[in-house]
C-alpha cells in the first residue's frame, strides 16, 4: 500500500488505440446522452442569471437561484427508486434504464417550457418553482445516465466514456449558454429588457432536448444491468415510500416558507445588534433558514421510519447496503475519499456561478459573452475532456485527477488578472480557452474516478451519492458567490476560489498512495 500509484498502469494502450476509442459506438452514444444531461443546468445557472439581471432582480436573489439545482446534490434520496422501480408501460417497452431516461427527459422539457412562459418581473415565484422542477428532473436524468454509462463498459473504456459524456455535457452547456444568449440578444434589444426574447430562447432549448429523446429511443439496455431488488417490486411498498418522500419535501417547503417573516426579523436584529453589514447578515439568516428547513424534513423522515411507514427492508436494500459496501471496500480511507469528492469541484463551481455577471460588468454584451465564453471555447472544451480521458488511460486516473485539480485552481487566477485590464476580447478568449481545457481535463478525470469507485451491485445509488457529495458543499457556497464578490471585489474573489482548489490537490496526492489503482473497479 505504501507504493505510490502515481505511476503508469501495468497495461497501457498506445496513443493510436487510445484515440481510436473516440469513434466507438458506445462513446458516440455517451456524447449525445451527455448533451442531454448538460443542456438543462445552465438554464438554471448562468443563462437564468442574465435573464434575471435583465429583469432587474437583485444580484443576491439571482445567485440564490442556484439553489434550484440542489436536486443534483440530494438526488441520492430518490436514487433507489430510480435504480429499482419499474415504470408502467415504459419499462416493458424500453427497459428500466431507457424508460427512466425518457421519463426524465419529458419532465425536463415540460419544466423548461414552464420557465419560458413565466415572467420574473411579475411571477418570480413561478420562475423559481419551474427552476426547481428543472433541477429535480435533470438530476433524475443524471442518475439514470450515470448508471447506464457505468453498466455499459468496464476497465479503461470507462475513461473514454466519461470523456465523451463530459464533452457532450459541455456542448449541451454551450448550447444552453451561448445558444440562449445568442437568441435572446438577437431578438431583444441590448440594454432593454425584452421578455419575449427570453421566452423564445428557452422554447428553443426545450426543442434541443429532443436530441436526447431521439438518442434514448435508438439505444439498447446495457447487458450488465442486474435484476431488481425484490422488495421494490411490491407496489404497495413503493407507494408508501413515495408518499413519505412527498411528505418530507412538503415539510421542507412549508418550513422554509413559514420561517420567512421570522428570519426577516432575525436579519434585522443581526444588522442592528451584531453587524451593520447587510450582506453578512443575509448570509447568516439565509443559511440558518435553509439548514433548519432541512432539519425539519430530516426529523419528519426519522419519525416516519420510526412509525414504520416505510418497510425496513426497503431502507436497508436501498440506502444501508450501498453505503456499507463502500465502507467495507475502502475501510479507513473511505473518509478521505469522501472528502476529496466533496472538495474537488469547489473551485470552478463557486467561480462559475458569477462568471457571466463578471463578463457583463466588464462591458461585454450578451452576443460577445456567447461568442468568447461559449462558442470559441467549444473546441477547447471537447479537447480538454478527451485529453483528460486519454491521460487517465495512458498514465492512470490519479495523474489525470492531479493535473485537473492544479489547472482548475490556476486558471481562476487568470480571471483575477483580467480585473485590472481594459476590455479585451483576445484576453478573454485566451482565459476562457485555458479555463475550458482545464475544466474538461478535471471533470473527465473525476467522472472516471467516481465511476471506478462504484460497485455494479449498487450502480445508481452509489454514484448518486458520490455525485451529490461532489456538488453539495460547492453549490451551497455558490449561492453566496454574488454576496462574496460584492464584499471582496472580483479580484479577491477569484483569488479565493483558486485557494479553494488547494485541498483537492493535497488529497489526490495522499489517496494516490493509500488507495492503489488496482483497488479501484
Amino acid at each position: 500500500m505504501a507504493d505510490s500509484t502515481m505511476t503508469e498502469p501495468q497495461t497501457r494502450r498506445s496513443w493510436g488505440e487510445t484515440f481510436a476509442l473516440i469513434f466507438h459506438r458506445k462513446v458516440l452514444v455517451m456524447l449525445f446522452l451527455g448533451f442531454s444531461a448538460g443542456l438543462p443546468i445552465l438554464l438554471i445557472f448562468s443563462s437564468l442569471s442574465l435573464w434575471l439581471k435583465d429583469a432587474e432582480v437583485a444580484r443576491s436573489t439571482i445567485t440564490f437561484f442556484s439553489w434550484a439545482a440542489l436536486g443534483y446534490s440530494f438526488k441520492f434520496i430518490w436514487a433507489p427508486l430510480v435504480d429499482n422501480l419499474a415504470i408502467p408501460g415504459l419499462t416493458t417497452t424500453l427497459g428500466r434504464r431507457r424508460g427512466w431516461i425518457l421519463l426524465s427527459q419529458i419532465a425536463i422539457i415540460i419544466s423548461i417550457l414552464t420557465m419560458a412562459f413565466s415572467e420574473p418581473t411579475s411571477s418570480l415565484t413561478l420562475t423559481a418553482i419551474a427552476a426547481v422542477m428543472l433541477g429535480f428532473s435533470s438530476a433524475t436524468q443524471d442518475i439514470v445516465i450515470d448508471a447506464y454509462r457505468i453498466e455499459s463498459a468496464k476497465g479503461d473504456m470507462q475513461s473514454m466514456l466519461s470523456s465523451a459524456y463530459i464533452a457532450g455535457y459541455r456542448i449541451g452547456m454551450i448550447v444552453a449558454g451561448a445558444g440562449a444568449l445568442y437568441i435572446a440578444g438577437w431578438i431583444g434589444t441590448e440594454g432593454t429588457y425584452t421578455p419575449h426574447a427570453w421566452t423564445i430562447a428557452y422554447v428553443c432549448m426545450a426543442v434541443a432536448m429532443l436530441i436526447g429523446v431521439a438518442t434514448t429511443l435508438c439505444i439498447s439496455e446495457p447487458d450488465s444491468y442486474r435484476p431488481s431488488i425484490s422488495v421494490f417490486e411490491d407496489n404497495t411498498n413503493v407507494l408508501r415510500f413515495l408518499l413519505c418522500f412527498i411528505i418530507c419535501v412538503g415539510i421542507f417547503i412549508t418550513a422554509f416558507t413559514l420561517m420567512g417573516p421570522a428570519f426577516k426579523a432575525f436579519k434585522a436584529w443581526i444588522i442592528s445588534d451584531i453587524t451593520q453589514n447587510t450582506r453578512i447578515a443575509g448570509f447568516i439568516a439565509a443559511s440558518l433558514k435553509l439548514w433548519l428547513s432541512i432539519g425539519f424534513a430530516a426529523i419528519c423522515a426519522w419519525l416516519l421510519i420510526r412509525l414504520k411507514a416505510v418497510p425496513q427492508e426497503m431502507l436497508v436494500e436501498g440506502y444501508v447496503n450501498p453505503v456499507k459496501d463502500f465502507f467495507l471496500k475502502y475501510g479507513k480511507t473511505a473518509l478521505l475519499v469522501i472528502l476529496l469528492i466533496g472538495l474537488y469541484r469547489i473551485s470552478d463551481i463557486v467561480m462559475g456561478v458569477i462568471a457571466n455577471l463578471f463578463y457583463s460588468d466588464l462591458g461585454f454584451t450578451k452576443i460577445e459573452i456567447a461568442a468568447y465564453s461559449k462558442t470559441y471555447g467549444l473546441i477547447a472544451t471537447i479537447a480538454g475532456g478527451f485529453l483528460g480521458g486519454a491521460i487517465a488511460i495512458r498514465y492512470g486516473v490519479y495523474k489525470a485527477l492531479l493535473t485537473g485539480a492544479i489547472l482548475s485552481a490556476a486558471t481562476n487566477i487568470l480571471f483575477a488578472f483580467m480585473v485590472d485590464m481594459d476590455k479585451s476580447g483576445s484576453i478573454l478568449l485566451m482565459t476562457i480557452t485555458a479555463d475550458n481545457i482545464s475544466g474538461g481535463i478535471a471533470t473527465a478525470a473525476f467522472v472516471a474516478y467516481l465511476s471506478s469507485l462504484t460497485s455494479v451491485s449498487f450502480t445508481a445509488m452509489q454514484y448518486a451519492i458520490f455525485s451529490s457529495l461532489m456538488t453539495l458543499f460547492p453549490k451551497l457556497l455558490a449561492g453566496y458567490s454574488g454576496s462574496m464578490s460584492e464584499e471582496l471585489g472580483y479580484q479577491q474573489f477569484f483569488y479565493l476560489t483558486a485557494i479553494m482548489g488547494i485541498p483537492a490537490v493535497i488529497l489526490v496526492l495522499i489517496l494516490s498512495r493509500l488507495v492503489p489503482v488496482e483497488k479501484l473497479n
